[in-house]
Order: C-alpha cells, then sequence, then structure tokens
C-alpha cells in the first residue's frame, strides 16, 4: 500500500508464503504483479489434518482456490448427513494427513465432533469450511460452515455476497452474517468499511448491491462501520458483528 513501493529494490526475493488467514485472489494478483519471486499459499488446520498447497505463480488463473491436497494428504467434502458428495458439489472440508492431533486436552466430546471416519475406518479432522473441487482437482473455498445462512429454506453463502459488494467502487471491505428473522429464519446482513472520503450511504449500498443479488440472496440492511473486527491472525469476527447487530437492536 505504500505509495513509493516501486522505489525498493526487491530483486533478491525469491519466495512468499502465506497462511492462517482468507487471501483473497485480487491481493494475490497485485503480489505476483509488483514482488518479484514465487507466492505459495497453505491451507489446512493448526490440529492437522488435510493441507492443500497453490503455488500463485504456477498456477495464475486459479487464485481463486486455495490448491491441490499435498503430496500423501486426503482431502475430501462430505454433506450434512457425513456421506462424501459428488464431483463439483459443495461440502464441508475434512482432511487426513500423516501428523493430526490425537484431540483437544480433557474435551472428548469437542475432539468426536471434530471428527469424521470414512467407510473404512480412516480419521480424518473436520475443517467447518465449505468448499467444492474444480474439475482441475482446486478446492474453492466457499465459507465457514458455522457462517452459512439458511433463509427461508434457502443455503446462501455470505462470500458470494461479499463479492458483489466488494465489486463497488466506495467499498474498502466488506463482511456479511446471518441475523435472526422472523419471516425467514435468517436473513443476510452486510457491514462495510467504506474507502476514505467516501459518503455513499448505507441505502445506496444496499440498493446497488440487491439489483446484482438472486432473489433469495438479497441483503435485509447495510451498516457503515470504521474498521472490521478481527482476530491476532487477521480472520473477521463475524461473531462479533452479528452480536453487535443484535445488541444495537437490529432487526431486518
Amino acid at each position: 500500500a505504500l505509495a513509493d513501493f516501486h522505489r525498493f529494490d526487491l530483486s533478491s526475493f525469491r519466495f512468499k508464503l502465506c497462511t492462517s488467514a482468507p487471501f483473497a485472489a485480487g491481493l494475490k494478483a497485485d503480489i505476483l504483479q509488483r514482488w518479484p519471486g514465487g507466492l505459495c499459499e497453505f491451507y489446512g488446520l493448526t490440529e492437522g489434518g488435510g493441507t492443500c498447497l497453490l503455488a500463485a505463480h504456477e498456477h495464475p488463473d486459479k487464485l481463486h482456490t486455495v490448491g491441490r491436497p499435498a503430496p500423501g494428504h486426503d482431502i475430501r467434502l462430505i454433506d450434512e448427513q457425513g456421506r462424501e458428495v459428488a464431483a463439483g458439489e459443495a461440502g464441508e472440508v475434512v482432511g487426513r494427513s500423516g501428523v493430526m492431533m490425537s484431540g483437544y486436552h480433557n474435551q472428548p466430546s469437542k475432539t468426536a465432533e471434530a471428527e469424521w471416519f470414512d467407510a473404512e475406518g480412516k480419521r480424518f479432522l473436520r475443517t467447518g469450511d465449505i468448499g467444492r473441487f474444480d474439475a482441475d482437482g482446486f478446492l474453492v473455498l466457499l465459507d465457514r460452515k458455522k457462517d452459512m445462512i439458511i433463509s427461508g429454506g434457502f443455503n446462501i453463502y455470505p462470500s458470494d455476497l461479499e463479492s458483489v459488494l466488494g465489486e463497488h467502487a466506495d467499498v474498502a471491505e466488506v463482511a456479511v452474517v446471518g441475523v435472526p428473522s422472523a419471516r425467514w429464519g435468517e436473513t443476510p446482513v452486510a457491514f462495510v468499511v467504506r474507502k476514505a472520503g467516501s459518503v455513499a450511504t448505507a441505502a445506496e449500498l444496499l440498493g446497488w448491491a440487491n439489483r446484482r443479488l438472486g432473489k433469495i440472496q438479497r441483503l435485509a440492511a447495510v451498516e457503515l462501520l470504521d474498521h472490521l473486527p478481527r482476530s491476532a491472525i487477521g480472520k473477521v469476527m463475524k461473531r462479533d458483528l452479528r452480536e453487535g447487530y443484535r445488541e444495537r437492536g437490529g432487526s431486518p
């Protein structure tokens, strides 16, 4: 983001690695364009299990993915009933590798919730992420399972809505969460950080987005924030957004 970024000599740079937080395709493209050397993204769990690798410099057309399973790592997708999904369908990402936690300390119930076993009894760890494999075997992440919004019986993935709002010229950052709705069960609300100097109103952003979203995806409200709450490793804390909205009396 430095205005004089171009003046620095980065010719000795050979390789860059990224993990632990979402890595937007646009940012990957920007880094590939402005920094020399390779760029590799790692996707996986602190607890172990399967890992995916994306050598972004080798696959510039796959920047919207987190890559393919690493050698020796088994990544699969399962539905709500624990069955493996058909090719091309979305499901929860589960992984297995040579390095996996034995369990959460003194929390057997939590450990059981994190495990999935295939038909042969092989143990996998649940990631809590929803994804799908493309035709080339690259994993596309759609959302966190717990963040998926079920509105009127339809599944809504916040990332789809965030992608649309993120295209608006006045939007710097956006996060979408599901909030309780008497009519729909849940309904999506967007939290937006505007770019410096923007005077766009919440109502303008709401109308702009809903004209571009499908009928079942439409946002119930847009709230403007100075910044999005983030964890120590940079992940947006959607629970804080949801709880804050409720505490402020939001009722779409």
